[in-house]
């Protein structure tokens, strides 16, 4: 892909030729070692071309293997000790980041990555985020949740090279976001400028493999539609790279979605269905393997893979699968 300016239909018509073959491949995630497989691996004849996966090494994502690590595991939960303090520090960076191979985008960062870091505290820690606007622009930070409307991300512009610290009580309990509430507000949205913000209930969830999942897209020829879609900031790198998960284990998924210009994004897993705890602040869910939502919605999938093998799941926007929202899990034994 060459490092210039896409359009829409030029990033769907080079991706579209890998979307018809299933080469070999190789993969490997987090401590786990590269393992040889072939399309029988995954159930698949590997004389049929029609169908719509591409998986592996051939797969068009930037990056090696343990690239997303940080964005994809979360810190571990603590447990319930009011008034602990927990403090981040997040500096706002531009940066030029590869969302897909040759293909660069202009970025505005939290922590040089978008999404930026994690923010994972317990309900009732003290969270204190310490940020410094190290960018081009004037930037803040706004949280979801609950806190003094003088902590609100909003009046608090933080000005090229000051610094702000926001500190309040963290609360409610659940899955949240954050981003820069500066204006022109799209295009700080767009640009990268969000992350995942996890608030664990006093009374701990059982104990699962967990993940977080931020769904994004990128405009690369600035004319208000996006040409790629991803997770975490990589397109297919889920494809390249499947997450292993062990069978008959919860695996529990921080999802949000962050997508500017789209009204809608949206996760599909194949093969098996979740429990979607909806903004993850109750202990109501429904049973599904569809989600759809708007940008700053959010929840918790809880998931035991029934059997062994590999698991597809993309947005159910068919372009945004194309364009590069698409993964897989390798459950195993």
């Amino acid at each position: 892909m060459p490092n210039f300016p896409l359009t829409r239909r030029q990033a769907l018509a080079l991706s579209a030729p890998l979307l018809a073959a299933l080469p070999a491949f190789k993969y490997a995630v987090g401590e786990a070692a590269a393992q040889e497989l072939t399309p029988a691996d995954a159930g698949l004849d590997p004389h049929d071309h029609t169908h719509a996966a591409h998986i592996g090494a051939e797969v068009p994502a930037p990056g090696g293997p343990n690239d997303l690590d940080d964005l994809l595991y979360p810190p571990a939960a603590t447990p319930h000790e009011p008034g602990r303090l927990k403090e981040y520090d997040i500096i706002a960076v531009d940066k030029e980041i590869e969302i897909a191979p040759g293909v660069f985008f202009p970025a505005w960062t939290y922590n040089g990555t978008v999404p930026g870091p994690i923010i994972r505290a317990t309900e009732d820690d003290l969270l204190r985020v310490n940020f410094t606007n190290g960018g081009s622009h004037p930037h803040t930070i706004h949280f979801h949740g609950i806190h003094p409307t003088n902590m609100d991300g909003v009046f608090e512009v933080v000005d090229v090279g000051e610094s702000f610290t926001y500190e309040f009580p963290a609360k409610p309990w659940g899955c949240h976001l954050y981003h820069c509430h500066s204006t022109p507000l799209k295009k700080h949205i767009h640009k990268g400028l969000y992350g995942a913000f996890i608030i664990d209930p006093p009374e701990p969830r059982p104990p699962a493999q967990e993940l977080v999942m931020v769904m994004n897209g990128f405009d690369t020829d600035a004319d208000g539609g996006n040409n790629f879609y991803t997770v975490n900031g990589k397109s297919f790198y889920y494809a390249k790279y499947p997450i292993i998960v062990k069978r008959s284990e919860m695996v529990r998924v921080y999802l949000a979605n962050l997508t500017e210009f789209d009204l809608i994004n949206s996760f599909h897993l194949h093969a098996d269905m979740f429990r979607f705890y909806r903004t993850g602040s109750t202990l109501d869910y429904e049973f599904t393997d569809t989600v759809m939502l708007c940008q700053g919605e959010r929840g918790i999938l809880e998931i035991e893979f029934e059997h062994t093998g590999i698991y597809m799941f993309h947005a159910h926007q068919s372009e945004f699968a194309e364009l590069g929202w698409m993964g897989f899990f390798n459950v195993v034994e």
